[in-house]
C-alpha cells in the first residue's frame, strides 16, 4: 500500500511525541506540526481507518504496528539524513529542516548508501 508524504509525517510525529511525552493526543499533533485542529482531526481519521493507528476513548493515540514501521523508518531516515547534512558542515537546523524535506524521497538504494556512508564516520 502506498502512503502519502504528509501520512508519513504524521506517524513519524506520533512516534517523536511517543518518545518524549510517552502519551499522544491531537492536540499534541496541532502543536508539534503546526497544523489546524480540524486537519489533525481528519488525518487521525484516516490514519485510524487504515490501520495505522489506534485512538482510545480518552483520546490517546498509539500506533499499530503497521504505524510503526513506517514512523521508524521515516525517523530513522530523518536522523542519518541530518547526520549527514551536519558532517558536510551544515547548521543543526538547517541540517534537520532539509531532511525533512529529503527523507520521503530518496530510493532505497540511495538511502542505504548514505547510511553506510555515516556509519563508517562512527555516527549515528
Amino acid at each position: 500500500m502506498t502512503i502519502h508524504e504528509s501520512a508519513e509525517d504524521y506517524l513519524e510525529a506520533i512516534l517523536i511525541l511517543r518518545e518524549r511525552r510517552g502519551a499522544v493526543r491531537s492536540i499534541d499533533i496541532v502543536n508539534e506540526l503546526g497544523y489546524s485542529k480540524p486537519s489533525v482531526s481528519i488525518a487521525m481519521k484516516k490514519l485510524r481507518e487504515n490501520g495505522y493507528i489506534s485512538m482510545a476513548a480518552d483520546g490517546l493515540i498509539t500506533l499499530n504496528a503497521s504505524g510503526l514501521d513506517i514512523a521508524s523508518r521515516i525517523y530513522h531516515r530523518h536522523r542519518t539524513l541530518t547526520e549527514l547534512f551536519t558532517l558536510l558542515g551544515v547548521s543543526p537546523e538547517n541540517a534537520a529542516a532539509d531532511a525533512c524535506k529529503v527523507e520521503h524521497d530518496l530510493s532505497e538504494e540511495t538511502f542505504a548508501r548514505i547510511h553506510d556512508f555515516v556509519q563508517q564516520r562512527g555516527h549515528e
